[in-house]
This record gives structure tokens, sequence and C-alpha cells, in this order.
């Protein structure tokens, strides 16, 4: 029997604590999402209206046309490209979410796995804006991107998804640059102050 166990893309390079400036409290907390179910979803040809009204059925989200963020039971929908969604589970986790979306949507999309692949960071507090558009080069003014809005971007000429969450940013990242992004980070939000808490 295997004994491997799913290790956290920035374990041993993120450790929990205080950086940065230190007096006050801190203008950025960052958290990595662990124990999610990642995913992509594309709409086989001429079957994507049916694969709405499917994904609805099963999991209560509408897919959304453009970059956005749908909230179903469980389950976050975010637009990437036409007929394409990146598709993200609190509930069930790795290659569990894609077999599950698989089942349930049949032959009307082709489903690919990105949960070992893929790390999620949360990024929260008043400087989020302000640290991001060291690296973004995205309008992050809420009049533009509001709550839900979500776009494929690069942080330091890494590939990213970026999404709004409430208050929060959400930031998908391939796991093999964890080390150079949490490096931006840290660089980024030190004049702030950056917290960086137990990955939940």
């Amino acid at each position: 029997m295997s004994n491997l166990q799913s290790v956290s893309a920035l374990h041993g390079v993120a450790i929990p604590g205080f950086y940065g400036k230190r007096d006050g409290e801190p203008g950025v907390t960052a958290s990595e999402r662990k124990d999610l179910g990642l995913a992509t979803i594309e709409a086989r040809s001429g079957q994507e209206a049916a694969l709405k009204a499917a994904v609805l059925a099963a999991y209560g989200a509408v897919l959304p046309s453009g970059p956005e963020l749908a909230n179903g039971k469980g389950v976050r929908f975010i637009g990437i490209g036409p007929g394409q969604w990146f598709a993200v589970s609190d509930i069930l986790e790795n290659e569990a979410f894609a077999d599950d979306l698989t089942a349930k949507l049949k032959d009307l999309a082709s489903v690919a796995d990105h949960s070992s692949g893929r790390a999620v960071v949360r990024l929260e507090g008043p400087a989020v804006r302000d640290t991001l558009a060291k690296g973004v080069v995205v309008d992050l003014d809420p009049r533009v991107f509001g709550d839900g809005a979500a776009v494929t971007s690069t942080i330091g000429h890494m590939g990213v998804l970026l999404w709004r969450d409430g208050d929060a940013y959400d930031i998908a990242l391939f796991r093999s640059v964890g080390g150079s992004f949490w490096g931006w980070l840290r660089t980024s939000a030190a004049e702030f102050g950056l917290e960086f808490v137990t990955t939940s």
C-alpha cells in the first residue's frame, strides 16, 4: 500500500508568521487553500447549452459566459475562455471532484483534474489591492473588478487565474512556481505588513 500523501505547494517555503512591517495590523493576510478539488471543463462541440443545463441541475450554478465567478452547491465555476471554465470544490478533494464532474456531465464536456498541479492562495486585508497592483496589469478598482470578477493574467511573469470572492482575492497558480510566487508576495507586501496564516 502506498504511503504517499498530498503536500502543500508552499510546504517548507512559506512559514506561518509575520513579514515586513511589524507595527500595527498586517495590511495583507495570506493563506493557502488546501484540500480543494480543482478541475477545468470544456464544452464539447455543440453541447454548451446542454452543459449549462446539466451544471445548473447538478450543482445549482449558472455557468458564466465571461470572466466571472458563479457559486453553486459547494462549488465555484470561473469563466476562463469561450466554452471553458475553471471549477473549484470545497467539498470534494483532489481527483474525486473531477470524477464527480465527469459522471454528472457525461458526454457534454471534457474534464481535466488540476488538483495536484495547482495551488490556490487567498489574500485579504486593507492593502491587498495595493500589493496586487505591483504585479497584476489589471485594473482592480472595485468599480471595475467587483465581487465575482475574474481574470487570467500574470503576476511577476507567472501565469495566474485571479478572482474576487467578497473582499478576498483568490489566486490559482501552478505548483511549480509556488516558491517564486511566495518570494514576490513577501517582497510586494512587506511595506504593508504580511501575515501568512496556517493553511486552510
